[in-house]
């Protein structure tokens, strides 16, 4: 964005840069310190998403993570003051079940964590909440396509919008969003033609992650950029770094210091 270094990123300025030709660049943050060098490094919107469920929690999947948990994680990475837009997540059944509810959660997330905005997964089926949400005052971004909340009802981590059906389905959801007021939209594992197609139906900018190079900008998680995970990694991951060698090789040397009685040393000790 134009005058990077001195501008707070808003929710408006992402949705205006729709069109732009300017790349929205997203990453997730769980803590002060990875916040403060996202940020130095120029991202757009920091997403605390609830993907720290697993890469931070050791959950196995999202669904765990608490209402409770998120807006800690969000307060760490607001504290740390970016100039990026801070998007908190808001976790499986925080919404879901009454309007008012969600109203109450997006409450918590800008009131005692600092979000600037909220996320939440799904299309036709939560404008109402979507609305709501707006309507007290807070931005919304959405998230269609592979919702890792809905992985029962997927039947697993599954690339969405393959059939005719499925593609249209997603197409209403993406509409039905962008009219609630939502101002930028996360497209997840979907093919690339149908992001593309997504990008071109709505006025707001989409972000892709596993959706092609069509959509107005992309978002990935920082552990897997920093390749500090372990398993498979999914098709729409580059790794960045080899973070998890840093840490190995760090912990592994300190570990043979102390024992063989070379650390610390008289320069290290009082």
């Amino acid at each position: 964005m134009a005058d990077a270094a001195a501008k707070k990123v808003t929710a408006p300025g992402i949705r205006a840069m729709k069109g732009s030709g300017e790349r929205i660049v997203a990453l997730t943050a769980y803590d002060f310190m990875t916040a403060k060098l996202v940020d130095e490094a120029g991202a757009d919107v920091i997403l605390v998403g609830d993907s720290a469920a697993m890469v931070v929690l050791g959950y196995d999947s999202t669904l765990p993570v608490t209402v409770d948990e998120m807006v800690m994680l969000t307060g760490a990475v607001a504290r740390a003051k970016p100039r990026a837009l801070v998007v908190g997540d808001m976790p499986f059944m925080s919404y879901q079940a009454e309007v008012a509810d969600a109203v109450r959660t997006a409450g918590r997330f800008v009131k005692d964590g600092g979000a600037s905005a909220v996320k939440l997964e799904g299309g036709v089926k939560v404008v109402d909440r979507v609305r709501a949400i707006v309507d007290a005052g807070i931005p919304v971004m959405g998230h269609i396509g592979l919702t890792p909340q809905s992985v029962h009802e997927f039947g697993g981590y599954r690339v969405q919008g393959k059939s005719d059906d499925a593609r249209a389905r997603l197409l209403e959801d993406a509409r039905a969003l962008d009219e609630a007021g939502c101002f930028s939209l996360v497209l997840e594992a979907m093919p690339s033609g149908l992001g593309a197609e997504i990008t071109d139906a709505v006025t707001m900018p989409t972000i892709g992650i596993g959706a092609g190079a069509a959509c107005d900008g992309q978002v990935l998680v920082i552990n897997d950029i920093l390749g500090y995970t372990t398993g498979r990694a999914a098709r729409f991951v580059r790794s960045y770094g080899d973070a998890r060698s840093l840490v190995l090789d760090a912990a592994r040397r300190f570990a043979a210091d102390v024992r063989s009685g070379s650390y610390p040393n008289d320069d290290e000790s009082y």
